[in-house]
Formats: structure tokens, sequence, C-alpha cells
């Protein structure tokens, strides 16, 4: 991002997570709140960054194997006569996203947990920040009437 700029910026999706990272905006007085608000998103970014680069991974390479199993099974290539890439029915492929589903049930189960945590904590100081900042701008509204 420019030097200038006030604003987080959003990349295009990651080709591995399809999550878009954020460059965070950090204020040049960034107070010790507002950096414990940007840290917790920080990190609640690389562990959905991290958690969905290996989910989507898994997810291809066992599709992929799952396909090339049923073909197999039918007596088909990975491609037919055309060179296109064979494929298989919805319904067989509702058996692969059932199986996986389940086969995955725990850890998108601690996936959740962990990320409404996350998102109580940033939730949690982002009204912190707010507060501080309205009672920071109440304090200087108050000096200036003064004057």
């Amino acid at each position: 991002p420019p030097a200038h700029s006030r604003n987080d910026w959003i990349g295009p999706p990651d080709k591995h997570s399809n999550l878009r990272p954020v460059i965070f905006y950090v204020p040049p007085e960034e107070s010790h709140l507002e950096r414990r608000l940007r840290e917790a998103r920080q990190e609640a970014q690389a562990c959905n960054q991290h958690f969905w680069a290996r989910h989507n991974c898994a997810f291809r390479q066992e599709k992929e194997e799952f396909i090339y199993s049923r073909l197999k099974a039918k007596g088909l290539e990975m491609r037919d006569e055309t060179g296109q890439k064979a494929t298989l029915n919805a319904e067989e492929m509702a058996d692969f996203y059932k199986d996986f589903l389940s086969k995955n049930f725990r850890k998108h189960m601690q996936y959740n947990r962990d990320w409404y945590k996350r998102n109580f904590t940033i939730t949690f100081l982002m009204g912190q920040v707010a507060l501080a900042r309205a009672l920071r701008w109440l304090r200087w509204k108050k000096k200036n009437v003064g004057n």
C-alpha cells in the first residue's frame, strides 16, 4: 500500500486457502490497546490462512484420489478419448463430500470453537478501542471548549 494510506489493504484470494490476505494499517501513534486489537486480527488471519490452506490441499488431493479410484474401478482412465478430464456424476461425488465432511468433523468443530474464541476477543477489543477513542475525543472536546 502507498505510504499515505490510512486503511487496511485487502489482496486477491490466496491460491491455497481462497482467503483474501489483509495488510493492516498501523497508525503512527497506535495505542497499546489498538496494537493488541491489530495483533489479534493478524493472528486470526494467520490461523484461518493456515487451516484453510491445509484443509483445501487435503480436500483436492483426496478428491483426485477418490475420482481416480472410482474411474479405475469402472475400467476408465483419468482422461477420455478426446483428452477431456473424466468426471463422476453428482451422486458419486456426493459420496465423497459426505465421507470427507464426516472424516473431518472433529477438525471443523475445533476450528469453529477457535474461530468463535478469536472473534469474541476481537469484538471485545474493538469495543474497548471504540470506548477509549470516544473518551479521548470527549477529553479533547472539553479541553478545547474551555479555551
